[in-house]
């Protein structure tokens, strides 16, 4: 066995977080089903094209909008927040805050700051605060859904301190 006298080549960065904000699974079923009926109800046994053209369409649409809505991602890898496709470098992290629903309603009720970067998931009850330092950027701070709120906000943290 012959080893290499070369450095070690750099192991490739793993996420510390990853997450994807996906739908939970009873609303397929739901969605599919209420495509189905008014798709029956746009068929009401006409023939021909009406027969089968409002399941073509309607069926597959349905998915592509439960896909598409569930399709965020939430990363933390490569020292830096990945949201979707936002980037925020964990060197601006001030601090994180977990939060639960009655914590998120509060960050983004009435008095809620509208420079804030907002990706919230009605269907998931936790958040985390991402509270920014960076004098050359607005945003006073950011706020993500995450079904996991401490477990995302000690990944930032640590991170952060690693960077």
């Amino acid at each position: 066995m012959r080893q290499s006298s070369s450095p070690a080549a750099p192991t490739a960065t793993r996420a510390r977080y990853a997450e994807r904000l996906g739908l939970p699974w009873w609303a397929w079923p739901a969605a599919l089903a209420v495509a189905a009926l008014v798709a029956v109800e746009l068929w009401l046994g006409a023939p021909g094209v009406r027969a089968w053209l409002p399941f073509v369409l309607l069926l597959p649409a349905t998915a592509a909008a439960l896909w598409w809505l569930g399709r965020i991602r939430v990363e933390v890898r490569d020292d830096e927040l990945r949201v979707d496709d936002a980037r925020l470098p964990v060197r601006y992290v001030a601090d994180v805050v977990p939060l639960d629903a009655a914590g998120r309603r509060e960050v983004l009720g009435v008095g809620a700051d509208p420079l804030a970067f907002v990706v919230q998931r009605p269907w998931i009850g936790g958040a985390v605060q991402v509270v920014l330092d960076d004098p050359a950027d607005p945003t006073p701070f950011w706020v993500v859904s995450t079904r996991h709120p401490v477990e995302l906000a000690t990944a930032l943290l640590a991170a952060r301190d690693a960077a």
